[in-house]
């Protein structure tokens, strides 16, 4: 018999032991007075703590990279310079990080960028992969940044391209002229994010209804949701259950 069959009450029924380690000190082993912390779910007070893992990241701040920047960074960052004779003005910073490339662009220069870095001969970045979003609410007066990610299949190089825009005035050129496959890839970045790009051949919808509201990944849009029912009971919403503790 083994030592877990040893502990037995008075009636021969196993008595609950915990297992070693089972206590990690995790937010959701809190007992619920304990004082909730802050997240995307409202609620406070309730059972459900689903999706928090108490993880909190400093922000740190988006500082240009000094030079030499290694490999083949140099290269692509004098060779964009030298094909274009606007780079001082176009580009605000440029940022190496985790092995990657960032061409920080002026906004408004988004698409004169994109088309040196396809056509010139040293450079070549012939496709563009993705074009996305990331809402910087809080930490960047122009909070809406577009991502383009760039490959050189003739040289086997990549690099990304990201320009800002404020919620306010959120309008960037349309590359789509320059590289066809950021037609959809626009038109999500606009459902999702609210970024309109000018210029695109049809900034619809590609996710939500047509006559949907808001941008859902903007970081204050309302998680919102609709409540479900099945056998007698009712499940409220995410924002009107879940709380953080």
């Amino acid at each position: 018999m083994s030592a877990t069959d040893d502990r037995t009450t008075n009636g021969g029924v196993p008595a609950p032991a915990t297992p070693a380690g089972a206590t990690g000190g995790a937010p959701a082993e809190y007992p619920p007075a304990s004082p909730a912390g802050r997240g995307m779910f409202g609620v406070r007070g309730s059972g459900d703590v689903s999706g928090y893992g108490g993880l909190v990241r400093p922000r740190q701040p988006i500082e240009e990279s000094p030079r030499p920047y290694g490999g083949y960074f140099d290269e692509v960052r004098d060779a964009l310079e030298e094909a274009y004779p606007e780079f001082g003005d176009a580009i605000e910073k440029i940022v190496v990080d985790r092995g990657e490339l960032t061409l920080h662009v002026r906004p408004e220069r988004i698409a004169e960028v994109c088309q040196v870095m396809r056509d010139d001969l040293a450079l070549r970045f012939e496709l563009c992969s993705s074009v996305s979003g990331v809402d910087y609410l809080g930490a960047d007066e122009r909070r809406l940044h577009v991502v383009y990610q760039l490959t050189s299949m003739t040289y086997r190089r990549r690099v990304r391209l990201e320009a800002a825009v404020s919620a306010e005035d959120p309008h960037l050129p349309s590359v789509t002229s320059v590289y066809p496959t950021a037609d959809w890839q626009e038109r999500e970045t606009y459902d999702m994010f609210g970024v309109v790009f000018d210029g695109h051949p049809a900034l619809t919808r590609i996710l939500m209804p047509d006559d949907w509201e808001g941008h859902p990944q903007r970081k204050d849009y309302p998680l919102g949701g609709v409540p479900v029912e099945y056998k007698g009971a009712e499940i409220p919403p995410p924002d009107k259950r879940r709380s953080y503790q």
